[in-house]
């Protein structure tokens, strides 16, 4: 994975460093981890390293389409590597689990708007929000106790 990360960066004519090597490698072991996770994954990795370089990479490699930054309302940002299509996500209103969401295959109502007011629609971000089996398993777990 570390070489493959080299390769990019290289490719776009970014100094390859041990943070930003870190950071792409954590992205991608732990999908939709906020920058702080990552800060923790990357220390454990490579040993110590200001936040402030960790965010720094995080921007760069965002920047740069590397990786993706999802901002889900009364969330903190979360990072992932999946950049080569446009899906979307979906997150537990309960515990904040996000996993990814494919787009329709074929037929892609998410780009068309009803009203695109003269833009060309390339992307949208959609984010679904529930409740993940766990919790639902959780509620009616506590719920049947209650009741019993």
């Amino acid at each position: 994975m570390i070489e493959d990360a080299q390769q990019l960066l290289r490719a776009r004519g970014i100094q390859v460093t041990a943070q930003r090597l870190a950071v792409f490698d954590a992205v991608s072991a732990r999908p939709h981890a906020t920058a702080d996770d990552l800060a923790d994954d990357v220390r454990a990795s490579i040993g110590s390293v200001s936040r402030q370089a960790v965010f720094d990479a995080l921007t760069m490699l965002t920047t740069e389409g590397l990786i993706r930054r999802i901002q889900p309302a009364r969330s903190a940002a979360r990072y992932e590597d999946r950049v080569d299509d446009n899906h979307h996500h979906l997150v537990c209103r309960d515990c904040g689990r996000m996993v990814d969401v494919d787009c329709a295959v074929g037929y892609r109502p998410c780009l068309e708007a009803a009203d695109d007011n003269g833009f060309t629609i390339d992307e949208a971000e959609v984010i679904y929000w529930g409740y993940c089996p766990a919790c639902l398993a959780a509620s009616d777990v506590a719920e049947s106790d209650a009741c019993g």
